[in-house]
């Protein structure tokens, strides 16, 4: 198979740091400061589109939904947090074809026993090697011959230890994944020996207050890891401006003296292409 247009990116630009997105907007908010691609987190698609946690609630209609609105905004290739694949290799199968049709450039499929929890929240358990690894040779096989990156996720090293967290990317990857995805290491040692051991490209998962050391790009790329994903940045930020907007809104009934950021006006109908399409109605004289 050739290249995927996420293999060209890691050719191009070595490490790179990836925001995750959750919905059009955020989609084409990381377009237009100029990232190269972006992904989609399970975390915060849950969290925006039925206000619960990530522990197995959100459904593969819901998620494929919002990916294909996504990737239709992004014009960017866009990576799709497919949970575990919505069951057996069968429902793998047909996610990864329904992401594909929807425009994801990849995926990220992970090892949990469904409902699946959030990698950095307690208690998750997951799926013995070989089923797991049966799960990837189906994504391997829907794919075929197209444009689509394949991530392999695993969270075994919470639950039986690095050893069998590296024997699963390894497996995965002879499989025919194209990352390596060792989920939640806890500390600089455990960061340091996946990126000795486990087959590159590896992906490193960046959260405030989760349970791995936050470290810069180039550290992270000098240990061994090429997509360093930032998915819940941009939820973060979101929610606590919005929070805050409306705690002033509520406390003074105005906006008038708030000194919370915001686009304004202009700003935000320039970002969602108002005149554009005043343009375009023009053309069919639909002014």
């Amino acid at each position: 198979m050739n290249k995927t247009r996420i293999h060209q990116i890691f050719d191009q630009r070595g490490a790179i740091a990836c925001p995750g997105v959750f919905d059009a907007l955020s989609a084409a908010i990381c377009r237009r400061v100029g990232f190269p691609m972006t992904f989609v987190s399970g975390y915060s698609v849950a969290a925006t589109t039925i206000g619960e946690p990530d522990l197995g609630l959100l459904t593969q209609t819901e998620l494929i939904d919002r990916a294909r609105r996504i990737c239709r905004t992004a014009d960017i290739p866009v990576l799709v947090d497919a949970d575990t694949g919505y069951g057996n290799p069968l429902n793998v199968y047909r996610t990864v074809d329904e992401l594909i049709a929807a425009g994801a450039a990849g995926c990220f499929l992970e090892d949990q026993q469904w409902p699946k929890r959030c990698g950095h929240m307690r208690g998750k358990k997951v799926i013995e090697r070989e089923q797991y690894i049966q799960k990837i040779r189906a994504a391997v096989e829907a794919r075929a011959d197209r444009d689509f990156f394949i991530v392999a996720r695993t969270d075994a090293l919470a639950v039986h230890g690095m050893d069998e967290a590296i024997a699963r990317v390894e497996a995965a990857r002879e499989a025919g994944a194209d990352a390596s995805f060792v989920e939640a290491p806890a500390s600089m040692e455990d960061l340091k020996e996946i990126g000795r051991r486990s087959p590159g490209p590896n992906v490193a998962n960046m959260i405030r207050g989760g349970k791995t050391p936050m470290l810069e790009t180039s550290q992270l790329a000098e240990l061994g890891f090429h997509l360093i994903l930032y998915p819940l940045a941009g939820l973060f930020a979101a929610a606590k401006a919005m929070q805050s907007v409306y705690e002033k809104l509520h406390a003074d009934e105005t906006t008038l003296r708030s000194d919370i950021p915001q686009m304004s006006f202009e700003e935000f109908n320039d970002l969602i292409g108002v005149e554009e399409k005043y343009a375009m109605a023009a053309r069919f004289g639909a002014e």
